[in-house]
């Protein structure tokens, strides 16, 4: 008996972003390696007592690029102010159609706002 197959997978194709902005919470040594591995650039600032330690140890702190991290910094921004709509920060819409959307309604008043 022969199995049957797979069917392909219906949306948006798999890619490998090029970097990868964060906050210092993700700056462990394990999400840099994590990263590195797999050629995307990590974008993530390193937090002061990190830098205390890497400074006693005498190694080179990682790049950071100052001009993405501002982007990350309005993304951020930006969904805050959506959560402040109660109804999208707790999901009470649950259908896959509803959801959306409230977004959609959201982002449409916050433009209006500026």
């Amino acid at each position: 008996m022969t199995r049957p197959r797979i069917p392909h997978r219906v949306g948006r194709p798999r890619t490998r972003p090029d970097m990868v902005l964060a906050n210092k919470a993700y700056s462990s040594r394990a999400v840099r390696e994590h990263l590195r591995r797999r050629g995307i650039r990590a974008v993530i600032p390193v937090p002061a007592d990190q830098q205390g330690r890497r400074r006693c140890r005498g190694s080179r702190p990682p790049t950071f690029d100052r001009k993405a991290n501002k982007q990350r910094n309005t993304v951020e921004r930006c969904i805050n102010r959506r959560k402040q709509r109660r109804g999208i920060a707790t999901r009470h819409e649950k259908t896959a159609t509803v959801h959306p959307a409230g977004l959609h309604i959201t982002a449409i008043l916050l433009r209006s706002a500026l």
